[in-house]
């Protein structure tokens, strides 16, 4: 448990802020001192103007934050709304996310040992969610946080569903919610409702993430990912080109990236797995990732840097595709929302290549009402579709 709970005020007085640690398409979250205690904490500042949920959604995850009770599980001390932003107060994680951590020291991943530990204490936290009906629907290593300590929690409940609504237990969800290479393929696509098993499926895309630096499919434009998800085979780990991993870590990984959900088992079922028996508490394996490395502030500033280098690069022609086929990989710190607006912008931006077909556009007024409804709002014609839009079309019309 978090310990003795300390009374945080809902006053932005009391608080100081910081650098910022981390960034999404609708938050920042800025180191910061509670004046009173003068404890370092963690304020998520939401922009409720850019933020794409609704007002019932956000204060949804305020009160699932505030009830949460477990170490593995990121906790909201209190939130309070200043002027057009949500302040969530929350524990203030050193060593920022996963995420973070290869991309300014682990490009090709961290070793099994660190890996282990790190999915058992999620997969616990994973288990305790499901466990209170929670689905957290956005499981990856860029909502993986840690501390100096290598206490590892489970953060970001900005997609999270609740499933015991209004008292009944709604076995299944229909909404279109995540993050395109994590996504598991029943919630991509349409009619077919998902559990707690859509977070299995995550969370066996975020062992490969951790393994090799990168999610599967991450080079490609999110539009070509939700085709790749439902029509390839599973993602996994190679048995010859992984070699420096252990056959029980691919069989593990291999249980949760089973397209059939019914088949893919329970975080309590998976925790007795062989491979997270053996695992290491995280204080000895995790907590060595950071041991040489500068303090989160400025590895977020070099990485700003960068990323401001590379977004230079899109306003070279022979850059521009690239840039686009990765800008959803390089944000960093997740959104809190699946960022459906992006994903039309990007479908729109597809050119005709080896997968794509090129749209012309039709005026024909006899298209489908709906279809054309769609259509002009996202910037993609009516026509002859191809395999990635009629996709989106399908998936749009059950959100």
């Amino acid at each position: 448990m978090e310990g003795v709970q300390k009374n945080y005020s809902a006053n932005p007085n009391d608080y100081k802020l910081l650098e910022e640690v981390g960034h999404g398409a609708s938050a920042t979250v800025y180191r910061a001192i509670h004046l009173p205690s003068n404890e370092v904490v963690a304020v998520k500042c939401l922009d409720l103007d850019r933020c794409s949920s609704n007002l019932d959604d956000v204060r949804r995850e305020a009160q699932t934050m505030s009830l949460i009770d477990h170490p593995n599980v990121i906790k909201a001390f209190c939130s309070f709304v200043v002027d057009q932003k949500l302040w969530a107060i929350m524990p203030f994680m050193a060593e920022g996310s996963c995420l973070h951590l290869m991309k300014t020291a682990y490009q090709h991943g961290f070793e099994e040992s660190a890996i282990g530990s790190i999915l058992k204490e999620t997969l616990k936290a994973l288990d305790y969610l499901h466990q209170h009906g929670h689905i957290h629907r956005d499981v990856k290593a860029g909502n993986i946080l840690l501390d100096g300590n290598g206490v590892v929690k489970l953060a970001d409940f900005g997609v999270s569903a609740y499933m015991f609504d209004k008292g009944d237990r709604q076995r299944s969800r229909n909404t279109f919610v995540g993050t395109p290479c994590w996504m598991a393929p029943e919630v991509l696509q349409p009619g077919t409702g998902y559990d707690f098993k859509a977070d299995i499926w995550s969370f066996g895309i975020t062992a490969l993430e951790l393994a090799h630096g990168h999610a599967p499919f991450s080079k490609y434009p999110p539009m070509k990912v939700l085709l790749m998800t439902i029509q390839n085979a599973p993602p996994g780990l190679d048995y010859d080109r992984d070699k420096r991993f252990s056959k029980s870590f691919k069989e593990m990984v291999a249980m949760c990236l089973v397209k059939d959900q019914t088949k893919r088992p329970t975080a309590e079922k998976l925790l007795k797995h062989s491979f997270f028996k053996h695992a290491k508490p995280p204080e000895l394996s995790v907590k060595k990732l950071f041991a040489d490395l500068p303090p989160l502030g400025n590895r977020v500033k070099a990485l700003q840097l960068k990323d401001a280098a590379q977004l230079a690069l899109k306003k070279m022609p022979s850059a521009e595709r690239e840039a686009i086929s990765q800008s959803e990989y390089q944000r960093g710190v997740s959104a809190w929302n699946f960022d459906v607006e992006d994903l039309k912008l990007q479908a729109s931006l597809l050119q005709e290549d080896d997968d794509v077909q090129e749209i012309k556009e039709e005026d024909d007024s006899s298209n489908l009402h709906l279809n054309h409804k769609v259509a002009s709002s996202s910037g993609l014609s009516v026509g002859k579709a191809s395999p990635y839009k009629r996709l989106y079309l399908q998936r749009k019309n059950t959100w």
